[in-house]
């Protein structure tokens, strides 16, 4: 597969995939991102120059004044710390729900996985019921501009034995909510498959099941209090033109300030460019490079390891990073670097879900974990981490004599077995 930039969408005619084609390597954007930004002529009112400046010339789009503060609090836990260099309040530590309630593995003998179909208002809803801080989902645009939920990078449905995939890019919203379960009882939708990592495609079944959905109807219809991560989906085998990225970041930041009200929300992306320039585009919340922490490589080596990730961070503006938990359990010494640096630190990944891991990382002083088992985790996290409803209604007293929250079951380390965990994990990791 060709090179290929992009301006719009690339336009996809629907293919069968009985047979199996390569993908094309990693690509990354050999050049720096600009952008146009309009600029009046002086002598003629009714006519507009275009320029081409840096994005990092270019100041903050919105409308929001310089010292708005940032509303990034939970409702559900009201004791908070500061997180990295955004002027707020936080809980002690964030629990994050994976696409809701956890993403969906259809082929896990784990009936958790397949619980509740992933990234839909019902998944959502369900995470709401457990002390969680936020839950995290993936939006795209579709053709006619209008923010979706929607983790994959190609939707997959199937007629007469034959299986076709389009981008979400490449769909208007009437054709991409026709995909799944039908809000009208009487009307059948597409049907949905999806391809696993290994290749193989399979009906996208669960036991509870749910419509698609767009960004829009998730602010209307998940309960207020809890917040969101939004994670901002493109895809990694297509290098795209700063002016399309422009045009797709606006396009969410629309709704996000139209249905936004009082819920916290974060910004968080695996594009570097995307998570710089919607940084540029408004200054109101806070955004996050995600990265693999270098579990795997890429040919933008922005992507390829934690130090790449705190200087995209420090370059861009941002404020913190998520990275895939082994990433910083392989490097441990990165934490201190991500401090040193004023950044925040969230994690994701498999090992999230067990809640010995997760302690661990408050201990590292990680800010939070984005899980798939969300009841099990924030139990744990309550009992573990969480301050007990007296210390809440103490006051700001969180501390006990030895300057520790007081914790129900809090497993004991020394300083020196804690040192040596820090050291034994990194090996373990990598067996």
């Amino acid at each position: 597969m060709s090179l290929r930039n992009i301006n719009s969408p690339p336009q996809h005619s629907w293919i069968s995939t009985k047979t199996t084609t390569p993908r094309s390597p990693r690509l990354c954007s050999p050049r720096p991102f600009y952008f146009p930004v309009f600029k009046k002529k002086k002598k003629k009112k009714d006519t507009m120059a275009l320029k081409a400046v840096h994005v990092s010339d270019v100041p903050n789009l919105d409308q929001v004044p310089e010292n708005a503060s940032l509303q990034l609090y939970s409702t559900r836990f009201s004791k908070g710390v500061e997180f990295g260099r955004v002027a707020s309040r936080i809980p002690k530590f964030l629990v994050i729900g994976h696409r809701g309630n956890g993403m969906n593995a259809l082929q896990s003998s784990d009936r958790r996985m397949r619980a509740i179909k992933e990234n839909s208002i019902m998944s959502f809803n369900t995470a709401a019921k457990y002390p969680l801080d936020f839950v995290e989902f993936d939006v795209q645009v579709t053709k006619d501009g209008c923010p979706v939920i929607f983790h994959d990078d190609f939707i997959l449905t199937e007629d007469q034995g034959t299986v076709f995939e389009k981008r979400i890019p490449e769909l208007c919203l009437t054709e991409f909510l026709n995909y799944g379960p039908q809000r009208e009882a009487a009307k059948d939708g597409k049907p949905l498959l999806r391809k696993n990592k290994d290749g193989q495609i399979v009906r996208w079944e669960v036991e509870k099941d749910d419509s698609l959905c767009t960004l829009q109807e998730v602010f209307e219809k998940v309960e207020p209090s809890v917040g969101f991560n939004i994670e901002i989906k493109f895809d990694d085998y297509i290098v795209y033109q700063e002016d399309y990225l422009v045009r797709v970041l606006q396009s969410i930041l629309k709704v996000v300030f139209e249905y936004a009200k009082d819920r916290p929300i974060v910004f968080s992306s695996f594009q570097p460019d995307a998570a710089v320039l919607v940084k540029k585009l408004q200054n109101t919340y806070p955004v996050f490079f995600l990265t693999n922490g270098g579990n795997e490589i890429y040919c933008d080596v922005r992507r390829n390891s934690l130090d790449e990730a705190i200087k995209v961070c420090l370059e861009g503006g941002l404020e913190g990073i998520v990275s895939e938990v082994k990433g910083v359990f392989r490097n441990p010494g990165a934490v201190t670097k991500i401090k040193e640096s004023k950044l925040s630190l969230l994690t994701y990944g498999k090992l999230n879900n067990v809640a010995e891991a997760v302690y661990m990382q408050h201990l590292m002083g990680i800010e939070g974990v984005i899980v798939d088992f969300v009841q099990e985790i924030t139990e744990a996290v309550c009992d573990m981490i969480k301050p007990s409803a007296a210390t809440e209604e103490d006051g700001d007293d969180l501390l006990e004599g030895d300057g520790k929250m007081q914790l129900k079951s809090k497993p004991e380390f020394s300083q020196r077995e804690l040192s040596f965990l820090l050291k034994l994990i990194p090996e373990l990791i990598q067996l």
